[in-house]
């Protein structure tokens, strides 16, 4: 808001630099431009304050999907006014000459506007949607979506406005209805961790019978070298036995 001061005949205004500010006097423009400050005459000046800095519009509404299932929108849509002089002359900016305040509320006419420009798309875009698609991936779809569409808007640009950024920020369903589908989605992981548990205790499973099989060859192997060494072993002591035999009948 500019400030203000009044003297006996003559005010004098004083903008933030993020106001652009005009003055008219007849109808002719005397000052205008952003951080101005100034003196004029309050009974013949006509002012407006236009704000230059970004501003957000919150955004609330319903919208349904293409299976007829009713979802909440809740989006910020971030603009500001790019050709001050043009919004001037569109939308209603003029600020009192004693106090410096709006004689309208502005601020509210441009929110309407935007809410009115940007639900449009967001609507068309959700039609087009199952509510389950919608709520796991719709975001990032209706904000291209409405970006794309006030980028392009005709409105806005007549007005000396322009969109900076669009955010959606959630995309609900009624609670009843989303705690059901969070039920069968956590289910489904339920299932899947149970399936993936199975399949490591049967992995778990056959790793320890392939452990058990190689022990129970590794012992089978071992038990036939010990066979074949006490074979050897004597068959050995008998050909030792034969070999004195005939030593001792030469002998």
């Amino acid at each position: 808001m500019a400030d203000i001061t009044q003297y006996p005949f003559f005010h004098h205004l004083r903008a933030d630099t993020t106001a652009y500010v005009q003055h008219l006097h007849n109808g002719r423009v005397k000052h205008a431009g952003p951080g101005l400050a100034f003196w004029f005459r309050p009974r013949t000046a006509a002012l407006a304050e236009i704000p230059l800095d970004d501003r957000d519009q919150a955004l609330l509404f319903h919208a349904r999907t293409a299976d007829f299932q009713d979802v909440t929108v809740q989006m910020t849509v971030t603009y500001r006014v790019t050709e001050p002089a043009v919004a001037a002359t569109r939308i209603d900016f003029g600020i009192a000459p004693e106090t410096g305040q709006w004689n309208a509320n502005p601020l509210d006419t441009l929110g309407g506007l935007l809410t009115e420009l940007a639900q449009q798309p967001a609507l068309e875009q959700l039609a087009g949607m199952d509510m389950a698609d919608a709520l796991a991936r719709g975001i990032g779809p209706v904000r291209d979506r409405v970006a794309a569409a006030l980028a392009d808007d005709v409105r806005l640009a007549e007005r000396g406005l322009a969109v900076t950024d669009v955010r959606v920020v959630a995309i609900r369903t009624d609670p009843e209805l989303e705690r059901a589908l969070q039920t069968d989605t956590r289910e489904r992981v339920q299932q899947e961790a149970d399936r993936a548990t199975f399949e490591r205790r049967a992995l778990a499973v056959e790793s320890e019978r392939a452990i058990a099989e190689n022990e129970l060859k590794n012992q089978i192997e071992l038990a036939r070298r010990e066979e074949d060494l006490v074979t050897q072993r004597g068959q050995n002591e008998r050909r030792r036995a034969t070999e004195k035999a005939a030593a001792d009948r030469i002998t």
